[in-house]
């Protein structure tokens, strides 16, 4: 992850200058649009994709959450 650059704070406090922040949100927009966690809550498959797929079984009942909000470990 990302560490900020204390010396480079803004007056508001924030943890990252502009461009931290900018690179930061280009990096989980790339995560989102490549690694996407679906779930069929109809017959239980899971599988990952770069889409928002809907499943082989046919269901458009699929939860679809971003990989980059599970920890890696």
């Amino acid at each position: 992850m990302m560490e900020p650059s204390p010396a480079k704070r803004s007056p508001e406090g924030s943890l990252f200058t502009p461009d931290e922040l900018a690179q930061w949100r280009a990096s989980l927009s790339e995560a989102n649009r490549t690694n996407i966690f679906c779930h069929c809550r109809q017959c239980d498959r899971e599988w990952i994709a770069s889409t928002e797929e809907t499943c082989v079984c046919g269901s458009r009942s699929v939860q679809h959450i971003a990989c980059w909000q599970f920890p890696d470990d």
